[in-house]
């Protein structure tokens, strides 16, 4: 019999907020909008990305997903021989995630996960955010700790670089997370507009819910706290965040935007 010793975990799939100093127009710090709503929903464009942004589209589809797959490879065992006849695996593992058998990590090793269905849906989210007008940017997000961050007003959707890292299930889940707040500020007017629930579910595991009991919620209001909650609660369904954004999101005469040429260019 082997050894089992499981590391890591712990990789949140969603944006912590950190304690604010002053309200800001990012999805954690919603502002009362009411009079300024239409204009605002009006905005043309997404704003243009920042120094060292790197803009997500459809067409680094197969860059992204060959860099998935090489994160991938990291969540596999690993063997290392003890020099005494035994062998030691070392594997990481998410929270959410039960501790695995010697028998079960084997089986993993002979057959690891291919991950298609996750890259698939990660394709299909990106292709319903470039269609309704959403900027995806790889590139740090305003608050700090966070994995993902809606920020209607710049109508951009930000993606921390070390979530590619992470491979494709949790990049999966932190982008669907975001497409879901995407959707709630479309039920409110538009991509510009403060979002507004969904109606969705709002049963946690328990794993989401020790997130929203973080201290570094506790200057969070009780609305920006349901936001939070509807998104948790769905996020694992892959295939919910598409279906959103095409329900609440509509893009009649949609072309795909193009930055100014102006903007900085894409790292």
């Amino acid at each position: 019999m082997g050894l089992a010793i499981s590391t890591g975990g712990g990789l949140a799939a969603l944006a912590l907020l950190a304690p604010l100093t002053r309200r800001t127009d990012t999805l954690l710090a919603l502002q009362d909008l009411t009079f300024q709503l239409q204009e605002v929903v009006l905005a043309s464009r997404p704003a243009p990305p920042r120094p060292g942004d790197r803009v997500l589209s459809r067409s680094d589809l197969p860059w992204l997903q060959q860099q998935l797959k090489t994160a991938d490879l990291t969540w596999l065992p690993r063997a290392e021989p003890l020099g005494d006849g035994r062998i030691r695996y070392i594997y990481k593992r998410r929270l959410d995630d039960p501790a695995l058998s010697i028998a079960q990590i084997e089986d993993l090793r002979r057959n690891p996960p291919s991950h298609e269905a996750e890259r698939a849906a990660i394709a299909d989210l990106l292709t319903m955010l470039e269609r309704v007008g959403v900027q995806v940017v790889i590139g740090a997000p305003r608050k700090a700790r966070a994995a993902g961050e809606w920020e209607p007003s710049a109508r951009t959707l930000r993606l921390r670089p070390d979530v590619i890292e992470k491979g494709s299930v949790e990049f999966a889940r932190v982008l669907n997370h975001e497409a879901i707040h995407v959707a709630q500020s479309c039920r409110h007017g538009g991509l510009g507009a403060r979002p507004r629930l969904l109606g969705l579910s709002m049963v946690l595991d328990p794993i989401s819910q020790r997130h929203l009991e973080d201290p570094v919620y506790a200057r969070a209001s009780p609305s920006e706290i349901s936001l939070e909650r509807e998104a948790y609660a769905n996020q694992n369904q892959l295939s919910l965040g598409p279906a959103l954004l095409a329900r609440e999101c509509p893009a009649p005469g949609w072309r795909p935007w193009a930055p100014p040429a102006a903007a900085p260019a894409a790292r």
